[in-house]
C-alpha cells in the first residue's frame, strides 16, 4: 500500500509547489502592475476618445485592481505555461516531452497575437461601430467600470482562442486526435466556434462576424498544421518499420 501512496504523495508535493511558484509571481507581477497602472490607463483608454466618469470612490480602487490584475494575469501565463510543463514532463516519454517544450513558446506566442488582435482590431471595431449606433441622438459617456469590463471581455477569450491552432498541432503530435476526425466534426466545430464568438461579444452580429471569421481561418489552419504532423509521423513510423 505505501508503494502507491508514496507516488501520489509526491505528486500532490510537486503540483503543490509549482502552484505556490505561480501565484507568488502572480503576486509580484500584481504589485508591478500598481507601480505602472498610470501608464496603462493612459495607453488602454485612449480608445474611448473621451475621460472616463466613475460612479462612487470605490470604482477608482477597482479600475487600479483590474488593470494591475490584468498586467499580472497576462504575465503569469508563461509562468504557469512552463511549471504546468515541470510538472507533467517527468511522467512523459522523450518524444512527448521534446513536443510539449517545442510548442511552449509558439502558443505563448498565438496567446499575445490573439491579445493584439483583440486590442489593436476588435475592440476599436466594435467600440467605433457601437458609439456610431448612437449618433447624434444620444449623448455617450462611458464609466470605468463598464470600459474595462467590456475591454476585457474582448480581448483575454481571444487571446485564449488564438491557441488553438498551436493546441491542434501539439494534440496530434502526442496522438489524441487526427487530420481525418478533425475534418469529420468540421461542421460540429463551426457551431462551436459560432457560439463561442457569440459568446465573447456584444450582441450585435458585426463583432460575431469579426471574431468569427479569424476563428474559422485558425482552426481550418489548425487542421492544415494537424495533416502535416499526421503525415510526418506515419513517414517516421514507416522508416523504423522498414
Amino acid at each position: 500500500m505505501e508503494e502507491y501512496k508514496m507516488p501520489l504523495i509526491e505528486h500532490a508535493e510537486e503540483f503543490r509547489k509549482r502552484l505556490i511558484y505561480v501565484l507568488v509571481s502572480f503576486v509580484v507581477l500584481l504589485f508591478s502592475g500598481f507601480i505602472f497602472v498610470d501608464r496603462i490607463y493612459d495607453w488602454v483608454v485612449h480608445s474611448a476618445e473621451q475621460q472616463l466618469t466613475v460612479l462612487g470612490p470605490s470604482d477608482i480602487m477597482w479600475i487600479y485592481f483590474v488593470i494591475a490584475g490584468s498586467f499580472a494575469l497576462v504575465f503569469t501565463t508563461p509562468v504557469a505555461v512552463y511549471h504546468g510543463w515541470r510538472f507533467v514532463s517527468p511522467g512523459l516519454q522523450a518524444t512527448e516531452k521534446k513536443a510539449l517544450f517545442l510548442f511552449m513558446p509558439v502558443l505563448i506566442l498565438f496567446f499575445v497575437m490573439g491579445l493584439s488582435f483583440g486590442y489593436f482590431i476588435l475592440f476599436p471595431s466594435v467600440l467605433t461601430f457601437l458609439t456610431n449606433l448612437a449618433g447624434d441622438h444620444l449623448h455617450t459617456m462611458y464609466t470605468a467600470e463598464k470600459y474595462f469590463k467590456f475591454l476585457l471581455n474582448l480581448t483575454l477569450p481571444i487571446g485564449f482562442l488564438f491557441e488553438m491552432p498551436i493546441l491542434i498541432m501539439l494534440l496530434t503530435r502526442l496522438g489524441i486526435i487526427n487530420p481525418i476526425m478533425l475534418t469529420k466534426t468540421r461542421k460540429v466545430a463551426y457551431v462551436i466556434l459560432m457560439i463561442l464568438s457569440t459568446l465573447v461579444t456584444p450582441p450585435d452580429f458585426i463583432s460575431t462576424i469579426i471574431v468569427f471569421l479569424p476563428l474559422i481561418s485558425l482552426f481550418e489552419l489548425g487542421i492544415s498544421l494537424s495533416k502535416f504532423i499526421y503525415r510526418r509521423k506515419e513517414r517516421m513510423l514507416y522508416k523504423e518499420a522498414s
